[in-house]
């Protein structure tokens, strides 16, 4: 196992407090790991005994058909007597009412609970009802590129940072995938099997659907429009177009399901004049950049928007408010917001020509605060500033630990 430091440390820094430590991200993130790499630490740090741990993994067949009353039960019967005992349980939103059960454990035993989920479910108005107070939620992403190069130290040489950023890009942060050198088959066959349970288990099964095929072109319009902002109208007129009537209700029903199995993020735009949000035209991100390339297929056309959807996922995991800047008729990539913090970010993969680059940094001179601006760029280029706009070589922000 290859330790993940920005979510261990956080974690454990709630280690025997009153809290539920609730993990949730898309599948085969690295929650279960996490949780095991947890586990590690207490024997090894704290000096908690092999029988104060307890480990489940919920979406075992084994528990197919618990209720939350045997769960409850089950679990109950692990409790270490005279001591604390610590409960890893994992992927929790397989068993209805769990929320119940955790509850009632903190409430009534001397336990430190740990949990993990793949769906937000997880996060639902039941946690609020019977956990209110009482948990605090860790969103776990795929690797970061830094992570991305941490692990692939353990198998092979490192290259130059800006060469590995496009391959990074291109295969992902699946830990699974990174474990090992496979070829870019190999990392496409993996990441679409964990795309295909996620469609099929998070989404189909939980939620009944039938028109399976209509589920699939939404899904491919939304992968292959990473970055563009549409609405669900947009979708419903495309699918219209090639005669598959699917009204606007179902389309926001499944990309409402999308979101809820973590595959897409969801970035609204943010009026930065009139300081509101807008509930219209928004874009969608992927969980995972590899996820685009298993289903529809490389296309070196879209590795502007891949880069876009990295720098989207990076501010994310650093605990940013992402937001789609717009100013008056114009738009900026990210507006992003943190406590009492905000940077703004305009992504291009190149800057070919004296109109782009007007373009590129004109947008962000017409925000007058005094606020970090960035212009993130992957080909060559001078460096330095621009009247107070810093650019950088995308691959030396997303290691950069000044923002």
């Amino acid at each position: 196992m290859i330790y993940r430091p920005a979510y261990i440390d956080k974690i454990m820094a709630y280690t025997d407090t009153p809290f539920v430590k609730i993990l949730t991200g898309v599948r085969r993130c690295g929650k279960s790991t996490i949780l095991k790499m947890i586990m590690e630490k207490l024997r090894a740090e704290k000096n908690i005994e092999e029988k104060q741990i307890v480990s489940y993994r919920f979406d075992s067949m084994e528990y197919e058909d618990m209720t939350a009353k045997q769960m409850y039960e089950e679990l109950k019967g692990k409790l270490c007597e005279g001591k604390k005992t610590y409960y890893f349980l994992d992927e929790m939103q397989e068993i209805q009412g769990w929320e119940r059960v955790v509850n009632s454990l903190l409430s009534d035993y001397d336990v430190d609970l740990y949990v993990t989920g793949s769906n937000s479910r997880m996060m639902s108005s039941e946690i609020s009802t019977y956990l209110t107070g009482r948990y605090v939620a860790f969103r776990i992403y795929t690797l970061s590129f830094e992570e991305y190069l941490t692990f692939k130290k353990q198998y092979t040489a490192v290259g130059d940072i800006r060469s590995e950023l496009a391959e990074y890009i291109r295969l992902g942060g699946f830990p699974a995938v990174h474990l090992q050198d496979y070829s870019r088959e190999e990392v496409y066959t993996i990441v679409k099997d964990i795309y295909n349970s996620t469609i099929f288990s998070d989404i189909v099964r939980r939620n009944q659907i039938r028109k399976i095929d209509q589920l699939e072109r939404v899904v491919k319009y939304t992968f292959n429009n990473v970055g563009n902002t549409f609405s669900a109208k947009s979708i419903s007129d495309y699918l219209k177009s090639e005669k598959r009537k699917v009204d606007n209700e179902t389309v926001y029903g499944y990309l409402e399901k999308l979101e809820k199995a973590y595959l897409l993020h969801r970035c609204s735009r943010y009026d930065l004049r009139g300081k509101e949000i807008l509930k219209t035209q928004e874009k969608f991100y992927l969980a995972d950049t590899a996820l685009r390339y298993c289903v529809l297929g490389y296309n070196a056309d879209t590795l502007a928007a891949a880069l876009e959807n990295v720098v989207y996922l990076e501010l994310c995991r650093r605990g940013y408010q992402v937001y789609i800047g717009k100013m008056g008729t114009h738009e900026i990539d990210f507006a992003a917001v943190r406590q009492n913090e905000k940077l703004y970010i305009q992504v291009t993969q190149q800057i070919n020509s004296e109109q782009t680059e007007k373009r590129e940094y004109e947008r962000l001179l017409e925000i007058h605060d005094n606020y970090p601006k960035y212009v993130l760029r992957t080909d060559e280029f001078a460096g330095g500033n621009y009247e107070g706009i810093k650019t950088m070589h995308a691959a030396d922000f997303l290691l950069s630990k000044e923002f």
